[in-house]
């Protein structure tokens, strides 16, 4: 008697073969990683943030001038000059706002390429952002393309476009007026602490030739020579610095870094003389228009102050000639009978009559 072949009662997992055992090393980093999120989150719950707490260590932390000057940056959109908190500002703000973890990290490198990772988590709201990102190991110079091997140099440059994603990270998880009140205490800080001495102008001088912007590119700028700087100016061109330093534009996108040229006949700053030479040369052009009768009419004035002087110099040669001058100088308030108005001289004048002696008085 045969017997029959026993019917499978189970069916094989699909799924079975995908899952694929972790060795102890890759065990033991997903395991700490799994405990250290879940020791976040009970620390941040049981010391939740105080608000005001927080706002008051931002506001104090950006009047520290150092951290001032770095705050800011600037760059031109439109027309428009836009400012925003630097990278520096971001980390200060996220490290006073408090249970935050934040930071840029490389999830794969192949040649020529990476692949990163920017995030900012707001661990007591459990509020995430991330932004990933594909970092070309090249970097464009003067010269072209220069393609990277050390890895020196890629850390360095996946740190630094790493470092403006954090940064709007950190900016969208910190509430906005949280981050205009620090904005605002910064720009504060600098007005107040800045004072224009030749060490601090030798100063910004050699931190914009760091960056290929020579002097003459900043008076153009500024619209001034660079010693008649205001701290507002000053101000505005930390911001242009920090923007360039970090990045987020380039020089030639605020100065004309076209070299300025200086002939033997043309020094550098003789365009006041050159203004003066023109107005005399205007002037000159001027007279040479003029009819005789429009000369002798603008002569008539200069006649007519001259005989009047003459006059009061006779009429005041009986007195001494202290009291003229006393006299001019507590009436008019001037110093010398020349710079007096024909209306002064004529008051002068009826004075000399007042006090003159008469006749019957040298008769007497």
């Amino acid at each position: 008697m045969s017997t029959a072949s026993p019917i499978a009662t189970t069916t094989e997992n699909p799924f079975a073969q995908q899952r694929k055992p972790l060795n102890a090393v890759a065990e033991a980093e997903s395991q700490r990683a799994i405990t250290e999120t879940q020791g976040a989150i009970i620390v941040a719950q049981r010391f939740p943030r105080d608000p005001v707490a927080a706002m008051d260590r931002i506001l104090q932390a950006f009047t520290r001038k150092k951290l001032a000057e770095t705050a800011l940056y600037s760059y031109a959109r439109g027309g428009t000059d836009i400012t925003g908190p630097s990278i520096r500002a971001a980390e200060t703000i996220a490290q006073s706002w408090g249970n935050m973890q934040y930071g840029v990290r490389e999830l794969d490198q192949r040649p020529g390429e990476s692949t990163v990772e920017a995030f900012a988590w707001d661990v007591e709201t459990n509020t995430r952002t991330t932004k990933v990102f594909n970092v070309k190991h090249v970097r464009d110079t003067k010269r072209g393309r220069v393609y990277l091997e050390d890895q020196r140099d890629i850390y360095e440059l996946i740190a630094n476009q790493g470092a403006r994603r954090l940064r709007a990270c950190i900016l969208q998880i910190v509430p906005g007026d949280v981050v205009e009140a620090a904005i605002a205490q910064a720009e504060a800080t600098m007005r107040s602490s800045i004072q224009i001495t030749p060490e601090l102008i030798a100063s910004t001088l050699e931190k914009f030739a760091e960056i290929g912007v020579p002097r003459h590119a900043l008076e153009a700028r500024i619209q001034r020579r660079i010693e008649a700087v205001t701290p507002g100016l000053l101000v505005h061109l930390g911001k242009i610095y920090n923007s360039i330093k970090d990045g987020m534009s380039a020089a030639s996108d605020w100065f004309d870094l076209a070299p300025k040229t200086d002939t033997p006949d043309d020094p550098p700053g003789n365009r006041a003389d050159k203004v003066a030479a023109k107005v005399a040369e205007a002037a000159a052009k001027t007279a040479e228009q003029k009819t005789p009768e429009q000369t002798a009419a603008d002569e008539t004035p200069s006649i007519q102050l001259r005989a009047l002087r003459k006059r009061v110099t006779d009429a005041w040669k009986m007195f001494p000639e202290k009291d003229l001058r006393n006299l001019i100088k507590a009436e008019f308030g001037k110093s010398l009978l020349g710079d007096c108005t024909a209306e002064q001289l004529e008051i002068l004048l009826v004075r000399a009559a007042a006090i003159a002696p008469t006749d019957d008085n040298e008769g007497a």
